[in-house]
């Protein structure tokens, strides 16, 4: 636990490696043994088909819930299934104390479907920055770490995104057409052009791996709820890329982001995807 006037950097470096093992022990527990597994009454829609909940969504959330705080006392969690059941939750990512920021199973609809492209997202974010997290896709045994200044990490291994191969079309995963806009919509349309080709993006936080790995180019995401970004948008960052808004502005956890935004390899193509996406507009 954290000690009396220990910063934040002196709780990870003596506690990130117990916040991993809490993180696998929740898939553990209440994700992986209802992983292909599922009946019809532990799975829920809530805004609508594909915006899906199950059993391993509610549990591995209150597990974390119950585990995480004890790790920092003082502090609080923010999770996605807690603000969707009580909305005014969500504004502790905005207050003082620090705060966990869970994504239980991102990905449900992947999940639901068997498909092993999900993952659980947890960050430790504090006055609106995030410091570190962890991104876990259990059916593949991966593990992704990041410490704001210390680097990204994918199982040990230190994670460099690179730079997009000269000569070939930008790979842009974008959000589904359900969850955008009209105005957002007509942003995006601005990514159908030569030298990109946009793609449906799958599990955020898998999608911005595959930015830290340097397997995708960048991400057109029209939504912002921190839990989807937190944890990947730093993973982004210390891999060496860049994340911007429309707007031209770096993405914030805290939100009143001008939608949609990009996280990218680099900050050259963050720049040409967010003016793209300011020019469909």
């Amino acid at each position: 636990m954290i000690e009396d006037n220990e910063t934040i950097e002196e709780f990870l470096a003596r506690y990130a490696s117990d916040v991993e093992e809490a993180v696998r022990e929740a898939a553990a527990a209440e994700i992986m043994p209802r992983f292909r597994q599922l009946a019809a009454h532990e799975v829920d829609q809530k805004s609508g088909p594909h915006d899906l909940v199950t059993d391993a969504d509610r549990k591995a959330e209150l597990y974390l819930t119950e585990v995480l705080p004890k790790l920092l006392p003082g502090s609080v969690v923010v999770g996605e299934e807690a603000v969707h059941a009580n909305p005014a939750s969500y504004e502790a990512i905005q207050g003082e104390a620090p705060v966990w920021i869970v994504d239980p199973v991102d990905g449900t609809r992947q999940f639901v479907h068997g498909d092993p492209g999900f993952c659980t997202l947890v960050a430790l974010a504090h006055r609106g920055v995030v410091r570190a997290s962890w991104t876990f896709a259990p059916a593949r045994d991966q593990l992704a770490t990041a410490i704001r200044g210390e680097g990204a990490f994918l199982d040990g291994r230190r994670l460099h995104a690179g730079l997009p191969e000269a000569g070939r079309d930008l790979q842009v995963a974008t959000s589904h057409p359900d969850y955008t806009t009209d105005e957002q919509k007509r942003s995006l349309l601005g990514l159908w052009t030569d030298g990109v080709r946009p793609r449906a993006c799958g599990s955020a936080g898998l999608e911005y791996l595959a930015i830290a790995r340097g397997e995708l180019d960048a991400t057109a995401f029209s939504w912002e709820a921190a839990w989807d970004h937190a944890a990947g948008i730093l993973l982004v960052e210390e891999a060496g890329g860049a994340h911007l808004t429309r707007a031209g502005e770096p993405f914030r956890i805290t939100g009143g982001n001008v939608l949609p935004f990009t996280a990218a390899r680099d900050a050259a193509t963050a720049r040409r995807v967010a003016e793209l996406l300011s020019g469909g507009a």
